[in-house]
């Protein structure tokens, strides 16, 4: 029970001031957990890089993910308490403390049992005999009353133990919907992060980059290739050919983006939307539009199509 506490809750300080307002029955304050705290953290940190630029972006579904992991860790900590822990201590607590009283009895009474007719051997005179019979059959009696008491309660460890393998069966559900939840969550992240550029445009204005395969390329690629429509996907490589054109040209979208501005346009994942240069813009970005929407997007988050 105790190693389970710790699986579940590694700061001893944070197990203390659990115990201390169960037993005062109130209501522990809620802690953020650390990878929620990390997820923060991240969240942070690819704000203040800017959402706009990759290596943001990749940070800030970085730290929703641990976010998220959190709030699994979270669960499944409520979950087990609730199922596994807490019927496992009112036992230990309650029933255990109680049996163990009674056998300690027991024993007691057999101890005085086996006096009174160690007593009875040595008693010579027929008034002491008597007594020592007398005795006996008291300390008998007690103490087959006390072996009854404690055969009922023993008998009970059966439908406990019963009990307790439902409460194991709980708790190992509650830890597979957990990891599996995790796996998710961290197989969902690798797909996003495995469609992110390796080599992103410098501050140098260079314009040639090269996307890293994705880990799942199975999983992503049918969706990807319906939403072309056909279009055969060039280089990235050829988003300087762009910037030399004057004419317009379709782009798909590599992953979500969030207008941090009203010139900007948000994109989603997998969409194609058209792309074409202004002249005097930034290099890192390209103005897009999207049937009557339209707003300045970063040439990272997009592949050419022919």
């Amino acid at each position: 029970m105790k190693q389970t506490e710790v699986l579940l809750q590694p700061n001893p300080n944070a197990r203390i001031e659990e115990f201390v307002y169960e037993k005062l029955d109130r209501k522990a304050p809620s802690r953020i957990n650390n990878p929620e705290l990390l997820g923060q953290y991240m969240i942070d940190a690819g704000t203040e890089f800017g959402p706009g630029t990759a290596y943001g972006n990749a940070l800030i579904k970085c730290g929703e993910t641990q976010k998220r992991i959190g709030t699994a860790d979270r669960e499944l900590i409520q979950t087990s308490a609730l199922n596994f822990l807490t019927p496992l201590r009112n036992f230990i607590e309650g029933d255990y403390k109680t049996i163990a009283k009674e056998r300690k009895l027991l024993q007691n009474k057999r101890l005085d049992l086996d006096a009174a007719k160690t007593r009875l051997k040595k008693a010579k005179a027929a008034e002491t005999r008597n007594s020592s019979e007398q005795e006996l059959r008291i300390t008998q009696s007690e103490f087959d009353r006390q072996a009854e008491i404690t055969r009922l309660l023993l008998e009970g460890i059966s439908s406990t133990h019963a009990h307790h393998l439902r409460c194991l069966n709980d708790f190992v559900e509650a830890q597979m919907t957990y990891y599996a939840q995790c796996y998710q969550y961290m197989l969902d992240l690798q797909k996003q992060l495995g469609s992110f550029p390796s080599n992103y445009l410098s501050n140098n204005n260079q314009t040639s980059l090269t996307p890293v395969p994705s880990v799942l390329p199975n999983a992503i690629g049918s969706s990807a290739m319906a939403s072309t429509s056909g279009l055969a996907i060039t280089s990235p490589s050829n988003l300087s050919d762009l910037k030399e054109c004057s004419g317009s040209r379709k782009a798909r979208v590599l992953y979500d983006y969030d207008a941090a501005n009203s010139t900007e346009l948000s994109l989603l994942a997998d969409e194609v939307i058209t792309v074409f240069s202004v002249v005097g813009m930034d290099s890192d970005w390209l103005m897009g539009e999207r049937g009557n929407q339209k707003g300045k997007v970063p040439i990272t988050y997009l592949e050419l199509l022919n």
